[in-house]
């Protein structure tokens, strides 16, 4: 049996915690990074995240620290699970710390929102040469930190890396598969975020089940032609990252991007809606830049689309809607 490698997951929300547990109930020796000293001596001492998971104690191997050095020293596994604002400059702090043999993957979904970059383009910029290794799919942290079955996909395009991690948390409860299609991932967990938006706009205005099943079939049309355009693999995103975290996201009130959809076709304005969740929301983000990655890569989005205006533009619920309907009359399948 494979030596257990010593793990850090950065980041102490709800899914970097969640990870961790899911880690050190299979290995002896992991870490979970807190940004903030005074969070990461309650979570130590409390052995709960009472915040984002309560109720769920800390497993014997699991700690909890804040230091920087110590975090990364000795790591043969560092997984981010900061949110996109904060992904970038975790990199480079790590990376002033980084040494060889040690790896660096990504649990955050998202694009970071002032440059419209992948964040596999992010690593790259910031750590040259690192191979890049994202996992994702259909998860809600709460799920996982309470050991409901599971399963995610860890794409990278260094075999012995993605083995690293599938190491790091396949078990018990959780199923990891295998992918070499690392931007496939990413936009199927970086977009569906703005559609589950989409879907609980419609059903917080009351639209109904029909509505909701055809924004979720249009919009993995739109993920299929985007991933087309930029060179994703199409069976990727009819996977568990794609197709699967859709699904997840647009039906179940556990998703943040979905709930804030929900509050808006309420009629509550972004910021009270945010206020409301509490947490990160990254598809608010995401769709920010959403409307200029599908013009760059010259396909057509509306639903996205609609989600950036409705959001940042000050478009009605309804007329965003009617828009949608009253698109001219096209193929399904062109």
């Amino acid at each position: 049996m494979a030596t257990s490698p010593p793990i850090v997951v950065l980041g102490a929300g709800s899914w970097g915690t969640a990870l961790a547990l899911q880690a050190a109930r299979l290995h002896p020796d992991v870490l979970l990074w807190a940004r903030d000293p005074a969070q990461a001596a309650l979570l130590e001492d409390s052995r709960e995240n009472a915040r984002y998971l309560p109720g769920v104690c800390f497993p014997e191997h699991l700690r909890v620290v804040s230091e920087r050095d110590l975090a990364v020293a000795g790591r043969a596994l560092i997984l981010v699970a900061v949110p996109t604002s904060g992904f970038r400059e975790t990199l480079r702090w790590v990376g002033a710390r980084l040494r060889t043999g040690q790896q660096i993957a990504w649990a955050t979904k998202g694009l970071e929102t002032n440059t419209g970059a992948w964040l596999h383009e992010v690593l790259e910029a910031e750590l040259p040469g690192q191979p890049p290794a994202v996992l994702s799919g259909p998860s809600f942290a709460a799920e996982v930190a309470r050991e409901q079955p599971t399963a995610l996909t860890v794409a990278a395009a260094n075999p012995e890396l993605a083995a690293l991690v599938s190491q790091a948390f396949h078990g018990r409860s959780m199923r990891i598969y295998r992918s070499a299609d690392v931007l496939g991932v990413e936009l199927g967990g970086a977009f569906k975020n703005v559609l589950a938006i989409a879907a609980g706009i419609s059903d917080g205005a009351g639209f109904g089940a029909n509505a909701r099943a055809a924004l979720m079939t249009r919009g993995l049309a739109e993920l299929q032609r985007l991933g087309a355009a930029v060179g994703a693999q199409p069976q990727t995103l009819t996977g568990l990252s794609g197709l699967g975290d859709l699904v997840l996201t647009c039906t179940d009130d556990q998703s943040r991007n979905r709930r804030l959809g929900l509050y808006l076709g309420q009629g509550f304005d972004l910021e009270t809606a945010r206020r409301r969740i509490g947490q990160a929301v990254e598809g608010a983000d995401t769709a920010r830049v959403a409307v200029a990655k599908a013009q760059q890569a010259g396909v057509e989005m509306p639903i996205c689309a609609e989600v950036h205006a409705v959001l940042y533009q000050g478009r009605p619920v309804r007329e965003a809607v009617r828009r949608l309907l009253e698109r001219d009359p096209v193929p399904e399948h062109p």
